[in-house]
């Protein structure tokens, strides 16, 4: 058994790191990193005497998964380095149905002997639940693909960089945060690399090579006097890209109200790490809100948070059901509102689409883990429920007969089940930026970065915290603001939607280390949007106590 590590994160305070994050694999020497592993031809190899065997133990389907999975971790504090974790898991994961029933087993000796013994095992699994299952797996069809290959269009792979200038950019980031004004600064790198190779008896073998990164640090200021603290997060988003990511390139930057810097596809941590030591000294002496009703300017990096709980959990099939109910519940969207066909989730502004498919998002892959191609499709289209995430197995559920291609597993040794996609709101279609926004509203709030939240268990009644917070007062920002959380319910808050800034402010964020499931896994999910405002939304001040 490959040992399991667990690395505790303390100080960042990101939302994506509250739960316990699990990095699952062997510890390795960073040279290993660049190993380039079983070959593809010797992966169709044991791929096939695990389809075979399936077969000749009377399974009517199989599929298996070949997995390599390389993840570096960099971690910093003030000027020192506290951890640097380089991990590898390989294996394979073979999936069967018999009996008209799954079964699944795995197993890290990838030869012929234990391909078989776990093949054996997946079947005899299958046929022992189908003694108590009622209904017979019923699956999608889905396109024979033959041999295909799909890779992330990076330009650096983060193997290739050295450790010591990794670490070198972070201890910048650091300095800087304390040069100006920081007491406190944690940062940290995750870098992942899954290399995966799927068959199954359906005739496809798919090799895809998948990349993913994520800065991000902490930053926390001291008034010693008033006895409080204040943080600020990064405004980083966790990325579908290779460590060009890092190169900070000026024309992907965004000028933001009150001197907010803003990032789309290249991030500059010391730029960024010197403003939020700036922002958070700030932030101890920011007036605290008055409770009451303003018009919400929600910045991208702040909406995606929203998005993600309000809209992809939700709207995830196995949830409607009640199947799924761990880390975010059940939800309220249940299939007689989407029957119903008019079912006005948002506002006729409001349209939220799936997709597996687009560059530089976490999400972005050529094949989900059950070999069906990725796509787009619509969720809400101007404002009513259209459809929800769903997978093979799956989609004979809502009278459809094509897989959603968002099923996903953490690992070669999880099975893998329904996840969510990127789920995103477009852009609008009119030349409409922030400070357009900005200068329509009379009383209002902007809103940047991820704070805290909390949402009931069908996803409905919420409230939502942010990083940074502006006063706006008849079409100008007039201050930093303290306090700051809004609450609403997911109906009524996306009907509120009034206004949405065209694609020029388009930017993803998303969450890298999404959880679900029991036993648990953790899957990376973006979600795009342009800057949007939501209308008279009930504002409260969680700073004043009853």
């Amino acid at each position: 058994m490959e040992r399991r590590k667990f690395v505790q994160l303390a100080g960042l305070g990101t939302g994506a790191l509250m739960m316990p994050s699990l990095f699952l694999g062997n510890s390795i020497p960073v040279e290993a990193l660049l190993d380039p592993g079983m070959d593809v031809a010797t992966k169709k190899l044991m791929a096939d005497t695990a389809l075979n065997a399936a077969r000749s133990l009377g399974a009517t389907y199989a599929d298996a998964r070949i997995g390599r999975y390389l993840n570096q971790y960099v971690f910093t504090r003030e000027d020192k380095v506290q951890n640097v974790v380089n991990t590898e898991s390989f294996g394979i994961g073979i999936r069967v149905i018999a009996n008209g029933t799954w079964g699944f087993a795995s197993t890290n000796s990838v030869t012929e002997d234990g391909i078989k013994k776990a093949t054996q095992q997946a079947v005899a699994i299958a046929k022992a639940n189908s003694k108590i299952q009622r209904d017979p797996v019923i699956l999608a069809p889905v396109e024979s693909y033959g041999e295909v290959s799909w890779k992330t269009p990076i330009k650096k792979d983060f193997k290739d960089v050295p450790v010591s200038q990794k670490v070198e950019l972070l201890l910048d980031a650091n300095a800087a945060a304390m040069n100006n004004g920081a007491n406190y600064v944690n940062s940290a790198l995750f870098m992942v690399n899954e290399q995966k190779y799927f068959a199954s008896t359906e005739g496809s073998y798919i090799d895809q090579d998948i990349h993913r990164i994520w800065p991000t640090f902490g930053v926390t200021a001291i008034d010693p006097t008033a006895g409080k603290f204040k943080s600020r997060q990064a405004m980083s988003a966790p990325m579908g890209m290779g460590y060009e990511y890092m190169d900070g390139l000026a024309s992907e930057k965004l000028e933001g109200p009150a001197g907010l810097k803003l990032y789309r596809n290249s991030y500059d941590i010391v730029e960024d790490a010197t403003l939020a030591a700036r922002q958070a000294k700030e932030m101890l002496t920011a007036k605290s809100v008055d409770a009451g009703k303003y018009d919400l300017v929600l910045e991208p990096n702040h909406l995606g948070l929203t998005i993600h709980e309000s809209v992809g959990h939700p709207l995830e099939l196995d949830r409607v059901l009640g199947y799924e109910a761990n880390y975010a519940g059940t939800s309220f969207a249940t299939l007689d509102k989407w029957k119903t066909g008019d079912f006005k989730y948002g506002s006729e502004l409001v349209n939220l689409v799936a997709d597996k498919t687009m560059p530089g998002s976490l999400g972005n892959v050529g094949f989900d883990d059950e070999g069906v191609k990725t796509k787009q499709w619509d969720l809400v289209r101007n404002g009513v429920l259209k459809n929800y995430q769903a997978i093979r197995d799956q989609v004979h559920m809502i009278d459809q007969n094509e897989s959603h291609g968002c099923c996903y597993a953490q690992s070669w040794n999880d099975v893998q089940f329904q996840r969510m996609p990127n789920v995103s709101l477009e852009a609008g279609k009119e030349k409409y930026s922030i400070n357009d926004m900005i200068k329509d509203v009379e009383k209002g709030i902007y809103i940047a970065g991820r704070g805290s939240y909390s949402i009931d268990q069908q996803r409905y009644n919420f409230q939502f915290g942010g990083t940074v917070f502006y006063e706006i007062k008849n079409g100008e920002i007039v201050g930093m603001l303290d306090d700051v959380a809004y609450q609403s319910n997911t109906q009524e808050f996306w009907n509120s939607c009034a206004k949405i800034c065209d694609e020029s402010d388009y930017r993803v964020f998303g969450s890298f280390f999404d959880g679900k499931g029991q036993p648990s896994q953790v899957s990376a999910v973006s979600h795009g949007s342009s800057t949007t405002r939501f209308n008279d939304v009930n504002v409260i001040n969680t700073g004043r106590s009853i």
